[in-house]
């Protein structure tokens, strides 16, 4: 479906995976097929891709190519899968993280402020855990932290506390709900960014964001062939705080190892030193291109973990 989700920086992804014809390769957040698709005409018959999407609306945008499989999970799970499905070591790794412009589109998915729905947000409709539940069952502490971590909330404590008390007379069920509860704490002339900040921070803790980046971040060190390319794209300062530190270090927090003779011991090396980013004329046609980072690394031909 063409208007299912426009891919940002899709010539910029193409040329960072310098996809080898006969290669390998895995697009963890399938979508709309966009870049898949991309990646396809660049690979002979010889040539594979693996697919992920846990979220049951991508299926509509499957191509019918032999040469792709596609892999209904959290792309936490690579590295299983990717054993599972004869493809224990690849070329090439795309992740362009965060939602999709036909999940913000749908207002019953609730990820979206402009419209009023059930609050779910959650990306695997199978999940048990939607932001209603976190809504009205978290502590004030959970949801004061969720807040300032996951939505970097100013005045986070303050807002978990009037969602608990609003709660109190009745449950909070519905995005009009959610924002009736918290009117009095939302800045004047800043409503939609506050909101999206909201926003951001259930849907990070439904659907256990920065948990499955890291997990699947660790697992591709794993899965690239040595020279192979890392590529993520990412669209706000938490998820890319991830990326960039582990390609720098090969961990999250912390420095860098290094052996006995003072070499630095990691698995990855950044293709580009500072992020790439989109042109004016991408932003004008995409505003969600705006927000985007995209990183590079290569596994280091000599890594342990080759």
């Amino acid at each position: 479906m063409s208007n299912y989700h426009t891919p940002v920086m899709l010539r910029e992804c193409i040329d960072a995976l310098a996809i080898k014809p006969d290669g390998v390769y895995v697009d963890v957040t399938f979508g709309g097929g966009g870049h898949s698709r991309e990646i396809l005409k660049h690979l002979t018959e010889k040539g594979r891709l693996l697919a992920f999407d846990q979220d049951v609306d991508a299926q509509q945008n499957i191509p019918n190519d032999d040469r792709l499989t596609f892999i209904d999970q959290n792309f936490r799970y690579l590295k299983n899968n990717c054993r599972l499905h004869g493809a224990p070591t690849v070329d090439g790794i795309l992740a362009d993280l965060g939602v999709s412009s036909h999940q913000f589109d749908q207002p019953e998915r609730g990820f979206s402020t402009r419209f009023d729905a059930d609050l779910d947000m959650r990306m695997d409709q199978q999940s048990a855990l939607t932001a209603r539940e976190v809504v009205n069952n978290y502590g004030e502490d959970q949801l004061h932290k969720i807040f300032g971590i996951y939505g970097e909330i100013q005045n986070a404590k303050s807002l978990a506390r009037s969602i608990v008390t609003a709660r109190l007379n009745q449950s909070i069920d519905t995005i009009v709900d959610l924002k009736s509860a918290i009117v009095n704490h939302i800045p004047k002339g800043k409503e939609n960014k506050y909101l999206a900040q909201v926003f951001q921070a259930l849907r990070i803790e439904v659907n256990q964001e920065l948990e499955a980046l890291q997990d699947f971040l660790s697992q591709s060190v794993d899965v690239l062939k040595p020279g192979g390319r890392l590529v993520v794209m990412s669209y706000h300062s938490l998820e890319d705080r991830l990326v960039k530190n582990f390609i720098a270090k090969g961990k999250f927090r912390g420095e860098v190892e290094k052996d006995f003779f003072g070499n630095e011991i990691k698995p990855l090396v950044a293709v580009s030193r500072k992020a790439i980013t989109a042109g004016e004329e991408e932003i004008k046609l995409n505003n969600r291109a705006r927000s985007a980072k995209l990183r590079v690394a290569e596994k280091i031909i000599n890594s342990r973990r080759d």
